[in-house]
């Protein structure tokens, strides 16, 4: 023997041990038992033979005489052709037929019923009733749930071009789908016309139920169809009356039985073989799988038990996957390097911050600078310093102080949005709740008289006039701080009545008085006549006592003494603009009076000023209300609650008034101290000096003396012939009212 006989013999005996060790690997019987049976593989619980198989109900007959041998169920002529470790058996079923001579009638019988296992059910979802022929019908029937089942399908040769193979239409076949847990199955076919008119190329009619993966339909099999039996697809499983217990790396999976009586085992993932067999589920080597191995290095593939895991190049790191990390360079390995780099790059940084951050300081503070310039700050202070007592006029606030009172103006402190501005719940670092209100762009050349405006809104000292604190002018927008109304705007009170109980007519004339009290102090009592040019009922405020307080001065404009009557360019509210105002763009104390009306209308009725939901006679609520006065159908138009609560002659005459303020002409509108006065004096009529003690014989001659006091005052106790203490007390509430804020 030559020296280089023993390597080859060494190479022969590793390459026979491989192909026994794949073999034992690939094996799906038990050891020692025949595992095929001609072409067909009988894997484990199936067997030919004693102590091959599970239970007899999986034991097969290998029958050799043939060619190939043949494999059949235990005790029956059924010829199996596949068992698969899935679940599946694949068996031969007869085809029922139908044919006919032309003289002596159907030849063959047209009913057979269906051998089938009950350990075999047929597998309703993998199975289809076929039925062939020209005017042929096929039948098919069992049992479903206890019950009996027929259905069926008609085949026609009515039109030669829908005839095509594979199409199973109804034209020359009709197929069905099997019903779920459909047994005992029995077929039938038949001719509806005995083939009378199909002798000649279709003498006969099939029936047969088969897999749907093993048959397709061919224009041929109407002329003839020589197979007499077909493939049905069935199931198997294992019941649970028997304590098999599934191989190693497998797992029992019952879920494809309705009732939870039978399993069948399966791999795990990563695994493969015959999971019956105690050690049937085998590891995958995917690294050998082109399909399985997803490694973007094929060599790098490393085979794991149930799974595989792929390496990265030296210096890469990663799952080295495809659709994963895949492979990126490792900075390990320039550790030395990166420190180093890293070391200096951070001190870059924090010199360029600290640079940065002090440029941005300077910045800062040369921005609110600039910002508190243009906003007029100087001015402000060099004015305030020409005051007594100036720091409890205005306070200029820093932008600081009101970021950290709002947190940083948080969306959560927003209390109300309106046409000039933002408004924000803030709290000051000595607790006191403020309102924030920021502005919207102002115009830089009116920073005198915004400062003007500021300094002689800070003087308004009246109890119904939500007071200003302070303001910031460090921001690009000028910051109006006043006190915080605890109880919402008037308009929230009166129409969102899910959210709030009604008022009261009496609450709605107290704010109604308020609110007149108010505009007629800021149109005659104040050092400089202010027009607030903005009047409507989200702009008056409730506290907790309902006292009205009126808010958002931002349109208001200061009235030279010497004037009557300003040019300004339109801006107002949407159905509380005074129309002549609109038209003339000439500003009068008299347009504010318009909008206190529609204010007043909406207390009596309760609807918005403009509403597009309603009719149409009811969009402009101005002219809804005269026509309703002039039809007299004022009841129709108050609030309900206050047609049956209040005194409905008192809501009458505060109705007229309000008409009264919102006619066309500004000249035929009352001023604000007479439509105050008016109010105060319904009000009285609630309190226990009524009118009803004065001398005065109706409410014509009550009306007319309110109008004489509005135009003089001072005139009232000698106009009047009030004689005794009412009458002076009466005097003295109604002219403090107007005269005096607090």
């Amino acid at each position: 023997m030559g020296h280089w006989t023993q390597p080859l013999i060494a190479l022969i005996l590793m390459k026979i041990a491989i192909t026994t060790a794949a073999a034992v690997v690939a094996s799906q019987a038990l050891p020692d038992c025949d595992e095929w049976c001609g072409d067909m593989q009988i894997p484990y619980p199936f067997g030919v033979r004693k102590g091959c198989y599970l239970n007899e109900t999986f034991l097969v007959t290998c029958n050799k005489t043939t060619n190939p041998p043949k494999a059949f169920l235990k005790d029956t002529n059924i010829s199996v052709t596949n068992i698969s470790i899935s679940g599946e058996l694949h068996m031969m079923q007869p085809i029922v037929r139908d044919c006919y001579k032309h003289v002596d009638g159907p030849l063959l019988p047209n009913e057979a019923n269906l051998t089938v296992p009950a350990a075999f059910p047929i597998a309703y979802e993998r199975n289809k009733f076929i039925a062939i022929g020209c005017n042929t019908f096929g039948l098919i029937g069992g049992v479903v749930d206890g019950s009996a089942y027929v259905s069926g399908c008609v085949s026609m040769c009515t039109n030669d071009s829908k005839k095509a193979d594979g199409a199973c239409v109804g034209n020359g076949c009709c197929q069905l789908e099997i019903p779920r847990g459909l047994s005992d199955l029995i077929l039938s076919v038949g001719s509806l016309l005995n083939h009378t008119d199909a002798m000649d190329f279709n003498p006969c009619g099939y029936a047969f139920v088969v897999g749907d993966e093993g048959f397709q339909f061919s224009t041929n099999y109407i002329t003839s169809f020589d197979d007499v039996e077909v493939e049905v697809v069935s199931g198997w499983a294992i019941g649970n009356d028997t304590n098999f217990v599934c191989g190693l790396n497998s797992v029992r999976n019952s879920s494809f039985s309705d009732d939870g009586s039978e399993f069948r085992c399966e791999c795990f993932d990563g695994f493969e073989g015959n999971p019956y067999l105690p050690r049937g589920c085998q590891d995958i080597d995917e690294c050998k799988d082109e399909r399985l191995n997803n490694c973007k290095y094929k060599n790098k593939c490393i085979n794991t038990i149930g799974n595989y895991t792929c390496d990265c190049p030296k210096n890469f790191k990663g799952d080295g996957r495809h659709g994963g990390e895949g492979c990126i360079r490792d900075v390990k390995a320039f550790t030395p390097i990166i420190i180093g780099i890293g070391v200096g790059f951070t001190v870059l940084v924090m010199g360029i911050t600290w640079v940065v951050l002090g440029y941005k300081k300077w910045k800062f503070i040369k921005r609110k600078e600039k910002f508190f310039k243009e906003n007029g700050g100087f001015i402000l202070q060099r004015q305030l310093s020409q005051w007594q007592s100036a720091n409890e006029m205005v306070r200029i606030f820093t932008q600081e102080e009101l970021e950290k009172a709002t947190n940083n103006y948080n969306d959560t402190t927003i209390v109300g949005k309106g046409g000039y501005g933002t408004v924000y719940k803030g709290i000051l670092h000595d607790g006191l709740a403020v309102a924030i209100k920021k502005s919207k762009l102002v115009d830089q050349s009116q920073t005198d008289q915004f400062i003007n405006e500021l300094i002689v809104l800070s003087q308004i000292n009246h109890r119904n006039v939500v007071r200003l604190l302070g303001c910031c002018l460090e921001t690009q927008v000028p910051l109006l701080v006043y006190e915080f109304v605890t109880n919402g705007t008037l308009f929230d009170r009166i129409h969102d009545k899910a959210n709030h109980v009604s008022l009261s007519w009496e609450t709605r004339l107290k704010i109604a008085s308020e609110t007149a009290g108010v505009l007629s102090y800021l149109h005659s009592s104040t050092s400089t006549p202010i027009i607030h040019r903005d009047i409507k009922t989200t702009n008056i405020l409730l506290d907790d006592n309902y006292t009205a307080k009126v808010s958002d001065f931002g349109a208001s404009k200061l009235v030279p003494m010497d004037q009557t009557q300003l040019s300004t360019m339109v801006q107002g509210t949407l159905g509380y603009l005074d129309p002549e105002y609109l038209l003339t763009s000439e500003l009068t104390e008299k347009s504010d009076v318009y909008s206190f009306g529609i204010v007043v209308l909406e207390l009596i009725t309760g609807k918005k000023a403009v509403s597009f939901d309603g009719p149409e006679a009811e969009r402009n609520l101005a002219m809804y209300v005269l026509c309703a006065m002039k039809e007299d159908r004022l009841e129709e138009i108050v609030e309900r609650r206050m047609v049956r609560e209040a005194n409905f002659e008192q809501i009458r005459e505060a109705t007229k008034l309000a008409t009264k303020c919102v006619r066309i002409k500004g000249e035929e509108r009352p001023c604000m101290k007479e439509v105050a006065m008016e109010l105060e004096g319904l009000r009285l009529m609630q309190g226990e000096h009524s009118w009803v003690n004065m001398n005065l014989s109706n409410a014509d001659e009550m009306i007319c003396l309110l109008d004489h006091v509005a135009s003089d005052p001072s005139h009232f106790v000698e106009s009047t012939s009030l004689n005794n203490s009412v009458g002076d007390s009466l005097k003295a509430r109604i002219l403090s009212h107007i005269h005096h804020g607090r």
